[in-house]
């Protein structure tokens, strides 16, 4: 591995262990859905973040709420020394991807002897939590 190669995966690990991921796989909601809740926490302040989506009228956002808490519990358990932070309000949510999980197809009787298909969408969900003064593109 050359130098530069060397310095910049060090770098990486630094800020992989000031992170906490978590990974909410196979939901059974609609990807479309479970963004419309996802985009309103993305950059909040976790406390904050559970705070919304206690009071949002979705259902994805109970899902969503599970998976901050996990998501807390990791980074608790990687920097137990700066429990402080969290208490404080320096952890946001740093960044939160909802991707297509795996489609069912079903079908529906349909006029004239024909059917229609039904999808049934489910999605995938990460969510990395990390500093509130970095960013993800400082981060790049």
């Amino acid at each position: 591995m050359g130098a530069r190669k060397k310095i910049a995966a060090e770098r990486h690990k630094e800020i992989r262990k000031q992170t906490a991921i978590a990974k909410l796989n196979d939901v059974p909601t609609s990807p479309r859905k479970m963004r419309l809740v996802a985009d309103i926490i993305r950059g909040v302040e976790v406390n904050h973040a559970l705070d919304i989506l206690k009071y949002t009228k979705k259902e994805a956002s109970i899902r969503l709420e599970k998976l901050v808490r996990s998501a807390i519990a990791n980074w608790e358990s990687k920097n137990e020394a700066d429990r402080k932070e969290l208490e404080n309000g320096n952890i946001c949510v740093q960044d939160i991807m909802v991707g297509q999980g795996r489609s069912l197809k079903r079908i529906r009787t349909a006029p004239q002897g024909r059917a229609a298909r039904i999808r049934k969408r489910s999605n995938h969900v990460t969510i990395v939590l990390g500093n509130k003064s970095k960013t993800v593109k400082e981060e790049q």
